[in-house]
C-alpha cells in the first residue's frame, strides 16, 4: 500500500446521511448532532495530518444558516488552515444535499483548534503547513488574523 505524503494529508471530506434519530422537534437535523459530526471531523483531520491523537481546544463561533433536512446527505469539508508548534486550525465548511433534487446548500462553517498529543497526553509537535495554493494560502492568512483574535481576547480576559 502507498503511503500518504503530508501535503495529501491536509484536508478530508466526510458524507453522512442524515436520519430521523437526528432530528429535533421541529423535524429538522438537530444541531447538537451536527456540532458533534463536525468535531469528529476535526478530529479526524487533525489526527490525520499529525500522525497523533488529537483534543479540541476551542471551537470558534458556528452559526446555523440554513436548516438541514432528514434525508440530505450532509458533507463536512475539512481543511488545515494554519499550525502552530503543537496546534492547529481545522477550518470546516458544512454542505447539506438534497438528494432527490441534487440542490447543494452551504448550511454552516468553523474553525476548530486543535492539539496534537502524545502518548502521555503531553502536547506534540505538528509538522508544519506550508501553503501551496492561492485558497490555501488566503485560508492561512485569515487563520492566522483568527489567532491573533483569540489571543488578544484571552488577553483581555485575564
Amino acid at each position: 500500500m502507498e503511503e500518504m505524503n503530508i501535503l495529501d494529508k491536509k484536508s478530508l471530506s466526510m458524507s453522512i446521511l442524515m436520519t430521523p434519530s437526528m432530528a429535533n422537534f421541529r423535524g429538522r437535523v438537530h444541531g447538537g448532532d451536527i456540532m458533534k459530526l463536525m468535531d469528529q471531523v476535526a478530529y479526524a483531520c487533525a489526527a490525520r495530518y499529525c500522525g497523533k491523537y488529537a483534543v479540541t481546544l476551542s471551537v470558534d463561533s458556528i452559526t446555523f444558516k440554513q436548516p438541514i433536512a432528514v434525508g440530505n446527505l450532509v458533507t463536512f469539508n475539512a481543511s488545515v488552515n494554519y499550525t502552530g508548534t503543537s496546534s492547529l486550525e481545522i477550518g470546516i465548511k458544512v454542505i447539506a444535499e438534497d438528494v432527490y433534487n441534487h440542490s447543494n446548500t452551504h448550511t454552516n462553517s468553523a474553525y476548530f483548534t486543535m492539539v496534537c498529543v502524545d502518548e502521555e497526553g503531553k502536547p506534540a509537535k505538528v509538522p508544519e503547513f506550508i501553503p501551496q495554493t492561492d485558497e490555501e494560502k488566503r485560508r492561512h492568512k485569515n487563520a492566522i488574523k483568527r489567532k491573533e483574535v483569540r489571543m488578544e481576547l484571552a488577553n483581555k480576559q485575564m
